[in-house]
C-alpha cells in the first residue's frame, strides 16, 4: 500500500505540472534589420478590353519651360493617361468632359483638347492658375 503523504506529493505534482507549463517562455531575439534607405516599387496593371489595346507617348512642352512626356493607354473601356506629377509617375482615369478628353487622378486633373494640355490641382481655388499648361511637342522641324 502507497503511504498517504505520497499520494498527496504526487497529487500537488500533478496539479502544479499545467500551472508550470501554462508560463510563457520568452520568446528568442530577433535581430531587426534596419529597412534600407531608399526603397522602389513595381506595378504591373492587367486590363481586358473587346479591342486593341493603343499605347501612345506624347512630349508636350510647358510654358513654364518643363517638358511633360504622357503615356495614353486605350484599352477599351478603359482609358488611362500616365504623367509626373512633383515627380512620381500617377495613374489618370478618363472622366466625363464637355470636350476634349479629362483624366483625373486623386486631386489631379489632365485635361487635353488638340494638342493642349492642362495640369490642375483641384484641391485649389477654381480661379487658380493651373501647375502646367503645355503644347504638344512637334519632333519635325
Amino acid at each position: 500500500m502507497i503511504p498517504t503523504r505520497m499520494l498527496i506529493a504526487a497529487g500537488l505534482a500533478l496539479l502544479a505540472a499545467p500551472a508550470a507549463l501554462a508560463q510563457e517562455v520568452p520568446a528568442p531575439e530577433v535581430p531587426v534589420m534596419p529597412a534600407p534607405a531608399s526603397a522602389s516599387a513595381a506595378l504591373i496593371l492587367t486590363l481586358e478590353s473587346n479591342g486593341d489595346i493603343e499605347r501612345t507617348v506624347r512630349r508636350y512642352q510647358c510654358e513654364d519651360e518643363s517638358s511633360l512626356t504622357v503615356q495614353y493607354i486605350n484599352a477599351a473601356p478603359n482609358f488611362l493617361a500616365i504623367l509626373p506629377v512633383d515627380g512620381e509617375n500617377h495613374v489618370f482615369v478618363t472622366t466625363l468632359s464637355g470636350s476634349g478628353a479629362r483624366y483625373v487622378a486623386g486631386p489631379y486633373e489632365w485635361w487635353s483638347k488638340g494638342n493642349e494640355g492642362t495640369l490642375r490641382d483641384l484641391m485649389q481655388d477654381e480661379g487658380a492658375e493651373p501647375m502646367a499648361q503645355c503644347t504638344e511637342a512637334n519632333n519635325t522641324p
